[in-house]
């Protein structure tokens, strides 16, 4: 294939696009519905993964690489996902305004040839705004799987613009694609494509506001979208600056209103006429040599997102999720932390060797390092196990049936249902989550998203609650420890699921009152995973982004935490006079100072929050290892543990404040100290709520 790839740094930082453009070069918007394999087909075209930044004024991801063909540099710029163009989310109207922007040479609008009339409708809408559209089928081998056959040079023919079939994760019909690329921008705006057909009154309000539409270079689409905008209101007639345009556009939409196409009627009929357009376009293109090439889904969707089996079922595959990280990370992190350990000492060795004082060796060794080291040993293995298996659920196509399955319980909270996405999110990185309620159109709804997702416990607590369960309900030789463990561990979650659903009715009912908006969900079809891909998308872009996250602060956090823990106050430490302030409060919760100063320390990272508890009891000054968990079983009932202060630390370990990087996130997605406020509040008042109120009924019955 004559194809040669560099990737690039560089981010797309404002519309239009500002980086230092060569002469020559081919700009190619990637634009089409999500799961459609579009950033995939960037991906392979690039040579690289994307490099991601905001569109200016939106959390919305964009993305941009460059790959030769024949010499010539393309720029290929992969727009957010999106199914229309009618601006109802940050994602439409990025992708809109970048269109309408005249930036890009030609758009590739990447379609699923399992779904192609579907996919159209944004194909004829981008039609509408430029002629130097080129349609991409992708997914082939899909379709072929399913026994469809696509007769796509009719569809050409019909659309009046190229379709290229590609399968672009088998990197088949690339060289296709490149040459039909090739063609479009050498003849540039030398075709008429299909045009959607509305109602008569429509059309004639567009004919007769189109050629009296001026130009502008601000906006490069073709004067018929413009038009169509104009009535629809999407775009203020002030734009063009043209007196007499504004007149035009309402005497049109007064003609619109006498015929019955005022507001969502008008909206309707554009709908409609795109719909009704794909239709007849795809009649005879998709043929099927199969009665129900879908019937497998189908099947698996009546398992999956059935009232009777589909939350038991859910529930299961979490618990064996679950079971798998806790089984398999267990060796990992024990041998990580015999080979950091070892690293830690010859680093103590060599500060020794140039001949630093006492002091700064311990801050640096005992403190940041010991730190950084600890976080390191305790979320790689977990992470590097729990992240990979959630991506395949999500490349098998399963987490948008979650959402399906928990959207009526989120509509009774009041809230929009794709908030079970960024609560799967929340599992891995309460960041990662906080971020992904970027996918939530309502800005209501986003924010209670974004309020209630530490709920979820993150992976930074799964190993406090796992201790926790192993030494005081399971056993540390219990036969089937890690069965019972990730049992009792899904049962927390679930505990945790519920606590969102209660918090995002308390906010819907208060601070943020509304209706849930409803929302479109398309459940994509069945794929078998590819397991390279998964390896490769969930060790790069999610444990090593969220491990250095952590890592960042876990080097300020280490050298605090050791300036507690050895700075002398009177015949104690910091550490010790601050944990005995906090235990006449801590003790109304179930829990002691030391327990509650180690949740306040650990708020740059909840990995370190077992350790320094063990610290404080130790009096030594570094953070120590759990070492077996028979000895720390020991250490803890001897400073007053029960089984009442394990349930009390879990309770707390699931709700108080976020960490620090989650606070961070927040408060940029937010834009909002307010709200950043809130968020810490919410689950922390939840938490001491509940621990106050298990404490008060155990003692009130007598077992306290």
């Amino acid at each position: 294939m004559g194809l040669t790839a560099t990737s690039t740094g560089h981010h797309v930082s404002s519309l239009p696009l500002q980086w230092n453009r060569r002469p020559g070069d081919v700009v190619v918007a990637l634009a089409g519905n999500p799961n459609v394999g579009k950033s995939t087909l960037f991906n392979t075209l690039t040579g690289s993964n994307q490099h991601t930044g905001n569109w200016p004024g939106k959390t919305v991801s964009s993305a941009r690489g460059t790959c030769f063909y024949h010499g010539r540099r393309y720029v290929l710029i992969d727009l957010p996902g999106t199914y229309s163009l009618s601006a109802h989310s940050p994602e439409e109207e990025v992708t809109r305004d970048f269109l309408c922007s005249g930036a890009a040479d030609l758009v590739v609008v990447v379609c699923d040839a399992t779904c192609l009339e579907r996919n159209l409708n944004l194909a004829l809408q981008t039609m509408e705004i430029t002629s130097q559209t080129l349609i991409c089928v992708n997914l082939m081998d899909e379709a072929k799987r399913k026994g469809l056959s696509l007769d796509l040079p009719r569809l050409e023919q019909r659309l009046h613009v190229p379709v290229v079939g590609i399968s672009a994760g088998r990197k088949r019909g690339l060289d296709a694609l490149l040459e039909a690329m090739e063609q479009v921008a050498l003849q540039r705006g030398a075709r008429n494509p299909v045009s959607v057909l509305y109602p008569a009154p429509l059309e004639a309000a567009l004919a007769c506001l189109a050629p009296v539409i001026p130009n502008n270079r601000a906006l490069a689409a073709s004067s018929r979208f413009c038009a169509l905008r104009l009535l629809g209101g999407d775009i203020h007639p002030d734009v063009f600056h043209a007196p007499s345009l504004s007149a035009a556009v309402e005497t049109e939409k007064k003609k619109l209103e006498e015929a019955g196409f005022a507001n969502e009627a008008f909206t309707d009929a554009v709908v409609s006429g795109l719909v009704r357009t794909a239709e007849q376009l795809c009649h005879g293109i998709v043929t099927s040599g199969q009665k129900r090439h879908d019937l497998r889904d189908r099947q698996l969707d009546r398992l999956f997102t059935s009232r009777r089996t589909g939350i038991p079922i859910m529930i299961l595959l979490l618990a064996g999720i679950l079971w798998l990280t806790i089984t398999g990370a267990n060796i990992p992190s024990v041998w990580l932390a015999r080979l950091l350990s070892w690293i830690q000492s010859q680093c103590a060795l060599g500060l020794s060797l140039l001949g630093l004082p006492g002091w700064l060796q311990s801050i640096l060794v005992d403190g940041a390092m010991q730190v950084l080291f600890w976080v390191v040993s305790v979320m790689l293995p977990p992470m590097a196990i729990f992240f990979p298996l959630f991506t395949l659920l999500e490349d098998f196509g399963y987490l948008p049936r979650v959402a399906f399955n928990l959207d009526h319980a989120f509509q009774k909270a009041k809230t929009c249902g794709k908030q079970a996405l960024t609560m799967c999110m929340g599992f891995g990185c309460n960041a990662a989550g906080v971020i992904g309620c970027r996918i939530i159109d309502s800005p209501r709804e986003r924010l209670i998203a974004m309020l209630t997702n530490n709920f979820v416990p993150c992976n930074g607590r799964f190993p406090t609650l796992i201790t926790m369960i192993t030494l005081f309900f399971v056993g540390t030789a219990a036969p089937f420890g890690p069965v019972w463990a990730a049992l009792l561990l899904t049962a927390i979650l679930v505990f945790g699921i519920f606590m969102t659903f209660v918090s995002s009715r308390l906010l819907s009912s208060t601070l943020l009152r509304g209706a849930p908006s409803s929302f479109t969900l398309e459940l994509p079809p069945y794929r078998v995973p590819r397991i390279g891909q998964v390896l490769i998308r969930s060790i790069l872009d999610r444990t090593v982004f969220v491990l250095g996250r952590a890592a960042a602060v876990a080097l300020p956090a280490g050298i605090l935490i050791w300036i507690f823990a050895n700075v002398p106050v009177g015949s104690g430490t910091l550490l010790s006079v601050c944990t005995a302030f906090l235990d006449p409060f801590a003790r109304l919760l179930g829990l002691d100072g030391v327990i509650f100063m180690a949740f306040l320390l650990g708020f740059p990272a909840n990995e370190i929050v077992l350790p320094i508890i063990l610290m404080a009891y130790l009096s030594s000054g570094t953070l120590l290892e759990a070492g077996h968990l028979s000895s720390l079983h020991t250490l803890l009932t001897a400073h007053g543990w029960t089984v009442h202060t394990a349930v009390c630390t879990m309770l707390f370990s699931l709700m108080h404040w976020p960490c620090s990087t989650t606070c961070i996130t927040i408060c940029k997605e937010s834009r909002s100290l307010r709200w950043t406020a809130v968020a810490v509040c919410l689950p922390t008042a939840f938490g001491m709520a509940a621990c106050f109120l298990y404490t008060a009924c155990v003692r009130l019955l007598g077992f306290g």
